[in-house]
């Protein structure tokens, strides 16, 4: 896709958990951000030609030694900066300002105070509550800037030099917590650096099958479905693009959720008239899989099992359409941000994405989602057309209910765990509660079982666990707090409709320490 005709803000990360969270609000404002890193050079930065930069915050003190540095020249240049917290605090010193460690910390809510009008923070009410996370202090703003914004243990919670479109804010605007923060971030972007926003869906879509074209000429495409939005939205740009030239391979191994396999054979294919290559492999996987209980040694074998089969798979494409070139992959921007940038970023999701291909089957990569975020996956799907089924579908591991079953994975045990599954995703649904929740794992305890009474008589049956959770991002996440007749409704029905299920558990853990799935 080609950024160059976008306004381009970025983002420089000086370690903090939240810089890919700024630049999914700078787009959020419908303006293009991409994230790098401190290390980068003011000649490499300059090079992007961006429009305005926001420094992040981090976990370090600006006069500690080995602190990441702010070099002068990015502030001092033309080009509008707005520093958070870290980034806040390293602008000031760098300008002349005094940065001290007072003994006086905020933490989590603090009521910020407006103590003069300005425009980062035009609109904003006199008090707001904003997130802050420091132990340092901005004890004096550096010469020709404004003092727009106190808090009880920051005399400068905010500043601003207008005519040099520099400004800054101890808080994190970005976060949900803080009151108004999207309000301050499109002050700076749209009052003070003057971005346009024009980074939509629509134009997301008209630009990437445009780059695809030129990309793929009249050349032919392969692309592995998981039925999940990713591969299904990048297959969907990608047949917008060059139509009969692609085709999709859809590898059932067995372990998908009720009905999902039908929603990609049936509903997708009428969405988009994509020519689909359906291979069903769950007898291959569910023999390859017996008898095996460990978590990691599940994966590895539904890792190589995929692979052999879209192998096979790809193998009669080629015999079928001739020579193929290119593999669609749906690498998303926080998978190339957390492999450094690099071209390494194509094997981070390796069975997922169809790593691991002989030499003799080798493709170049189509990634037309690499610059995306999950939310933007979601627009972009929306705007192709395909179902809302498929676009808001949460997210699902490649090994399927293969590690929701705490045990050996059987036809019998995956029978037992896709109606659970399916009653809580069919309640949540029904609550409207879909979009509130990141992902809702429900895991089969296999190999345990628990006294119950059912129809007057004793049970031994297994627990279902509900784990539903909502995130950002993935990287961390807090447990979901569903209304309790929610809770009841999937309990009752659960144990009323499935055999062998007499006990509903509810997982209220966060991640860390916790990771989402149990396996």
């Amino acid at each position: 896709m080609n950024q160059r005709d976008h306004d381009l803000v970025l983002v420089v990360d000086f370690g903090a958990q939240y810089a890919q969270l700024i630049a999914r609000r700078v787009r959020e404002a419908n303006v293009y951000s991409e994230i790098v890193p401190h290390t980068a050079s003011v000649a490499e930065i300059m090079s992007r030609r961006p429009k305005a930069i926001i420094l992040s915050g981090g976990p370090s003190s600006v006069y500690e030694p080995g602190a990441p540095q702010l070099d002068a020249a990015l502030v001092d240049s033309s080009t509008p900066v707005l520093g958070i917290c870290y980034g806040f605090m390293a602008m000031a010193q760098v300008l002349g300002g005094s940065v001290a460690r007072t003994g006086m910390r905020e933490y989590g809510r603090t009521p910020v105070n407006v103590t003069d009008s300005s425009s980062l923070l035009a609109g904003v009410p006199s008090t707001v509550s904003a997130w802050m996370s420091h132990g340092d202090e901005v004890v004096a703003a550096p010469d020709g800037f404004q003092v727009v914004a106190t808090s009880a243990r920051a005399a400068v919670a905010a500043f601003e030099d207008y005519g040099r479109k520099l400004a800054g804010v101890q808080w994190h605007p970005e976060v949900l917590h803080t009151e108004r923060g999207q309000q301050v971030l499109e002050n700076f972007l749209f009052d003070i650096a003057g971005c346009t926003p024009d980074w939509t869906a629509t134009n997301i879509v008209d630009e990437s099958v445009l780059a695809i074209q030129q990309q793929v000429g009249g050349k032919h495409v392969i692309c592995g479905l998981s039925g999940g939005v990713d591969s299904a939205v990048a297959a969907a740009l990608v047949q917008r693009a060059v139509g009969s030239q692609l085709t999709c391979v859809f590898v059932d191994h067995g372990l998908l959720r009720k009905g999902e396999a039908e929603q990609v054979e049936r509903d997708y294919v009428a969405a988009t008239g994509v020519d689909l290559k359906v291979v069903d492999a769950s007898e291959q996987f569910l023999s390859a899989l017996s008898g095996v209980t460990e978590p990691e040694e599940k994966r590895k074998i539904i890792g190589r099992q995929f692979i052999r089969t879209f192998e096979a798979a790809a193998r009669e494409v080629v015999g079928e359409a001739g020579e193929v070139e290119f593999l669609v992959q749906g690498t998303l921007y926080p998978d190339v941000v957390e492999s450094g940038g690099g071209e390494s970023a194509a094997n981070i999701k390796s069975h997922h994405n169809v790593g691991g291909l002989p030499d003799d089957l080798q493709f170049q990569l189509v990634e037309p989602l690499r610059t995306l975020f999950k939310d933007e996956v979601r627009a972009v799907g929306a705007q192709l057309g395909l179902p809302p089924g498929i676009v808001w579908r949460h997210p699902f591991p490649g090994p399927g209910l293969a590690i929701r079953i705490i045990g050996e994975v059987t036809r019998e045990r995956l029978a037992v765990l896709r109606e659970a599954d399916a009653i809580a995703r069919a309640e949540l649904t029904a609550a409207g509660l879909d979009r509130d929740i990141w992902q809702f794992p429900v895991v089969l305890l296999a190999d345990i079982r628990s006294v119950g009474v059912q129809g007057d008589g004793r049970t031994y049956g297994h627990p279902i666990v509900l784990r539903p959770v909502t995130s950002e991002d993935a990287m961390t996440a807090d447990w979901g707090r569903l209304p309790y007749e929610v809770l009841e409704k999937i309990s009752t029905r659960i144990t009323n409709e499935v055999d062998q299920v007499n006990r509903v558990v509810l997982d209220i853990t966060s991640k860390p320490p916790a990771t989402i799935e149990w396996e």
